[in-house]
């Protein structure tokens, strides 16, 4: 009675953690990934409870409202030469969910891809407004469009992501010294900082990679250790029933151990020493010593 309580608790308790980790929730503000040994299997829109393979599939989740995205204060040069300092911020959102795992992967990354088109559509077009423009209200040499262009060119840039992007701003413009070669310099560290950083995800994500790739392996050789010894268990069990097909009548039995006893003698008598001790009552003795 108590071994069968403790089996039904077994029992109840693999039930449970088989069906928590076959339910996962989707908020309202959510996408749900369902993935499989890497691949996507499906995107969950809908909020609620929701179902996947037990110990196989893996849920991640991304936003599906709209993101604010601060951009760092970027150096610009303007149409005459000067330089000037640029605060903005976009405004976007995940419109494709598989164009967007697909084509970016995570949040940071989006982020990475809008800084990178955010800073050449701001680079673009003010090199082609002069400084006076854009510090004094009363010219308007192309100011007004300002934002609207940028916005424009930022979704243009951005439209295989599967993100959209809502709005671009820019909040401040600032009169850094006139020094053109600390500008550029500057915007050349920033660009090595973001090469870096590709590089560095691009060696993380090639590490990822050669792990799966050992993991893949280790259970290949594994599995085929497991069927090798497999193979041989069965071997030997088909060696054990044609032994004893072989041998099923008492005088072939009584054959096989005379010279199973033949083989042990012959092994023993191997080496240096060659003294063998039997007892009276051997049959292997009896033959040595010629007795019927």
């Amino acid at each position: 009675m108590k071994k069968t309580i403790i089996l039904c608790s077994i029992i109840a308790f693999v039930a449970i953690l088989v069906l928590f980790s076959a339910c996962y929730t989707v908020q309202e503000d959510q996408y749900a990934y369902v993935v499989r040994f890497s691949k996507v299997e499906k995107v969950e829109t809908s909020a609620g409870l929701h179902f996947k393979v037990p110990f196989i599939d893996s849920v991640q989740y991304f936003p599906k409202n709209i993101q604010l995205y601060d951009l760092a204060p970027s150096d610009v040069l303007t149409s005459d030469s000067k330089a000037m300092s640029v605060d903005s911020y976009v405004l976007w959102k995940i419109s494709d969910p598989m164009t967007f795992y697909k084509s970016l992967g995570s949040i940071s990354e989006a982020q990475n891809r809008l800084d990178a088109a955010t800073y050449n559509a701001l680079k673009n077009i003010i090199s082609t407004i002069s400084q006076d423009s854009i510090i004094t209200p009363s010219v308007d040499d192309g100011r007004n469009d300002l934002n609207v262009t940028v916005h424009e060119q930022v979704k243009a840039a951005t439209a295989d992501y599967g993100i959209e992007i809502s709005d671009v701003k820019i909040k401040r413009f600032d009169l850094p010294e006139e020094n053109e070669t600390a500008v550029y310099q500057r915007m050349i560290s920033d660009r090595n900082q973001i090469a870096e950083k590709y590089r560095a995800e691009g060696e993380s994500e090639a590490t990822i990679m050669k792990n799966e790739v050992d993991k893949q392996v280790n259970i290949i050789v594994s599995d085929a250790k497991a069927k090798a010894e497999e193979t041989v268990a069965e071997g030997e069990s088909e060696y054990m029933r044609l032994l004893a097909e072989a041998f099923n009548t008492p005088e072939k039995e009584e054959f096989y151990i005379f010279m199973r006893s033949l083989e042990t003698l012959e092994a023993s008598l191997k080496g240096d020493k060659k003294t063998v001790i039997l007892g009276n009552d051997s049959e292997l003795a009896k033959i040595l010593q010629g007795v019927k």
